[in-house]
C-alpha cells in the first residue's frame, strides 16, 4: 500500500476534503461545514478532527501512511504560508499551514491561493494534463485565475500573480468593482457581469429578445442558453463578453506565453460555444503567432482544489 496524500480545500460554506494515492487516483471525498464564526478560529481544527477520522475509519496511521496535507485558501498565501486576510473566512494575520501541522502531529502541511491551487489540480489530473505551463481562468461569480510554470504555482512577490480578473480592459466603464477599481474583465466575464451586460443591452434597445421574459433577474444561464438558440440580443452580449476575455488572454500570451488556457467556473458549463465566441477575439488580438495557448475547458469541476491541493505537496 502505497503512500497517501490529502487535498483540503477551504471554501466559505464548506471545506471540501480529499484523500489521494499520491499518482494522483482519489481515494474518497467529503465536506465540512465551515464554521467562520469567532473569527474562523474553528475551520482548522474541525478540518483536523475530521482528517483523523477518516484515517482511522481507513485504518491508516497518520504518520506513517500520510506523506502530509495540502491547503487551499481563499486570498492571498505568502510563499511561507502566512495569511494576511481571508475576508469570507474571517481570518486575520494567520498561518494555516503552520497551524494545521500542528493540529496533526506535525505532519507537513503545504498551502496556496485556492484559485492557484485549482490550476495546479488541473494541470495534474484535468484539462491541462500533460502540459506543464498553463494558465486557468475560472468564470464564475467573479473571474479568478491561476499560473503554472513548469509545474509550478507562480503566485508572485504579493500573491498577485493570476488575479486575472482584475486586469483592466473597458476604459468607458463607470461602475466600480469589488476590487475598487473600473473595468476590470470581472465587471465583464463574470456570471454576475454576463446579467450586468445583458440588463444594459435590454435597456438600451427595443430589440426583441428571449431575456426579456427574465427583465432584471436575468442570470448568465438565461443569456448562454438564449445566445446557443441564436437570440440575437443574447448573442451580441456573449460577443461582449468573448471580445473583453480574448483581449485579457491575448495580454497574459504576450507576458507568460502558456501552452494551453483551461477554462472554469459555472460559465464554462456553455462548453465549446464558449470557447468559439472567445477564440475568434483572442486570436484578432494575437496576430503576432499561430504559435500560441490554444483554449480549453477545465475537467475537474468543484473537485479541482482537493486535487491541487494534494499536488502541492508532491
Amino acid at each position: 500500500m502505497g503512500m497517501k496524500c490529502i487535498g483540503v480545500d477551504v471554501g466559505g460554506t464548506s471545506v471540501k476534503i480529499g484523500l489521494f494515492e499520491v499518482t494522483g487516483e482519489l481515494l474518497d471525498k467529503w465536506e465540512v461545514k465551515t464554521r467562520k464564526e469567532e473569527g474562523g478560529s474553528h475551520i482548522l481544527p474541525d478540518v483536523a478532527d475530521s482528517i483523523r477520522e477518516k484515517m482511522a475509519a481507513k485504518g491508516l496511521d497518520l504518520k506513517k501512511d500520510l506523506a502530509g496535507v495540502g491547503l487551499g485558501v481563499p486570498g492571498p498565501v505568502l510563499p511561507d504560508g502566512y495569511v494576511e486576510v481571508c475576508v469570507n473566512l474571517g481570518w486575520h494575520g494567520l498561518n494555516p499551514q503552520v497551524e494545521l501541522s500542528r493540529l496533526l502531529d506535525g505532519i507537513p502541511v503545504k498551502s496556496g491561493n485556492d484559485a492557484n491551487v485549482a490550476a495546479l489540480g488541473e494541470m495534474w489530473q484535468g484539462g491541462g494534463k500533460g502540459y506543464k505551463d498553463l494558465v486557468m481562468v475560472t468564470l464564475g461569480t467573479g473571474v479568478g485565475g491561476g499560473v503554472i510554470m513548469d509545474e509550478k504555482i507562480v503566485a508572485g512577490r504579493h500573491g498577485l500573480g493570476g488575479e486575472i480578473g482584475h486586469i483592466h480592459v473597458r476604459d468607458e466603464e463607470w461602475e466600480h468593482c469589488n476590487c475598487g477599481g473600473v473595468g476590470c474583465v470581472e465587471q465583464i466575464c463574470s456570471a454576475t457581469g454576463i446579467a450586468r451586460e445583458a440588463r444594459r443591452k435590454m435597456a438600451a434597445s427595443d430589440k426583441p429578445s428571449a431575456l426579456r421574459q427574465y427583465g432584471e433577474s436575468v442570470t448568465a444561464k438565461n443569456v448562454l442558453d438564449a445566445a446557443k438558440d441564436g437570440d440575437e440580443l443574447a448573442l451580441e452580449v456573449m460577443d461582449v463578453v468573448g471580445r473583453y476575455l480574448g483581449l485579457a488572454l491575448s495580454m497574459v500570451v504576450m507576458t507568460v506565453d502558456p501552452e494551453i488556457f483551461v477554462i472554469g467556473g459555472g460559465v464554462s458549463k456553455a462548453g465549446q460555444f464558449l470557447i468559439d465566441v472567445v477564440q475568434k477575439h483572442y486570436d484578432y488580438f494575437t496576430p503576432i503567432s499561430k504559435y500560441k495557448a490554444k483554449l480549453g475547458l477545465a475537467t475537474l469541476g468543484n473537485d479541482a482544489g482537493i486535487y491541487g491541493a494534494a499536488r502541492l505537496l508532491l
